[in-house]
């Protein structure tokens, strides 16, 4: 009888380390995964056989492959860009005044730096209770909650607004 109650309750002790559903295992910066990274993988195009093979350019080393996935001017062309201007230097003309409009105060170079280190420090003063740190608990949800915006709140702050919203779902009357 007493090795079936210690077997329950380790059971039940371990059921408990167990990842519960809403745990986001992507933010989580102390995750020890020897996993490959999902994100890097690229797809490639189907290979082609040039037109003739006589007249074949020179390879360059270090150069792009034409099946070589371009991911910058596939995110253009999917957002309606010129993938043909997006390969000049610089910003094209017809873009100059967004680009002017956005910078208008002023431009910091080393924000991804910075921001990068003050997430960091927000992270270190919520690091979270002894036995979180200790079993390596995910505690960004709760370390960026009360930056949390509540999308139910807010869809109904914006209709009360009178502003359309076509693409939330209908309110429930």
């Amino acid at each position: 009888m007493r090795a079936i109650i210690l077997t329950g309750l380790a059971t039940v002790l371990l059921a408990g380390c167990g990842a519960r559903d809403g745990d986001p295992r992507l933010m989580n910066a102390g995750s020890s995964s020897r996993s490959p990274d999902e994100f890097s993988i690229l797809p490639t195009q189907p290979l082609q056989a040039p037109p003739d093979f006589t007249n074949l350019p020179q390879p360059t080393p270090g150069g792009r492959n034409l099946v070589d996935p371009d991911p910058r001017a596939e995110a253009v062309a999917a957002l309606g860009g010129n993938v043909a201007s997006e390969r000049g230097a610089g910003v094209p003309a017809a873009d100059s005044a967004l680009v002017s409009h956005a910078a208008r105060h002023g431009v910091q170079e080393d924000i991804r730096q910075t921001l990068a280190a003050e997430d960091l420090q927000h992270r270190q003063r919520s690091r979270g209770r002894v036995l979180e740190r200790l079993f390596n608990v995910n505690t960004y949800p709760r370390a960026y909650s009360d930056q949390a915006l509540d999308r139910h709140a807010e869809l109904e702050r914006w209709r009360r607004a009178g502003a359309r919203t076509p693409a939330a779902p209908p309110s429930q009357r």
